[in-house]
């Protein structure tokens, strides 16, 4: 899917249509769209700095008693030491996308693509 602000809706709904039928809670589904969503954001935001010509790559599978979703872009590779929520008390707009992943997600890790570059963002999350 293209990487841009307008195709965010579209995401959000592919991942409650998919992760629904899966058997988790209204409460687990929501934890799951709004992580996605916020990991959308930031790959249109800073990994592709906001070029329409990007992509997204999102694949959601069942592993047992768990959830986990695969975002994939194409952008330059991030570190991700360098891909950290801001401090809680720091009062601004913005930068807690991160913060909110890893609140909602059982984990979130970044894995090196087997091939074609860009970068692969595991989130899991148990099925409640």
């Amino acid at each position: 899917m293209a990487a841009r602000v307008d195709q965010l809706r579209k995401i959000r709904d592919a991942v409650r249509e998919a992760v629904e039928p899966c058997g988790c809670s209204a409460e687990c589904a929501a934890d799951i769209v709004m992580a996605v969503d916020e990991a959308c954001q930031n790959i249109i935001r800073h990994a592709y700095c906001d070029d329409p010509g990007g992509a997204i790559e999102l694949e959601i599978e069942r592993c047992g008693e768990e959830l986990v979703v695969w975002l994939r872009d194409f952008a330059p590779e991030v570190d991700p030491d360098e891909v950290k929520p801001r401090a809680l008390d720091e009062i601004r707009p913005g930068g807690l996308g991160t913060h909110l992943i890893h609140e909602t997600m059982d984990s979130a890790d970044f894995i090196r693509p087997e091939s074609g570059g860009g970068n692969l963002l595991r989130m899991v999350k148990r099925i409640r």
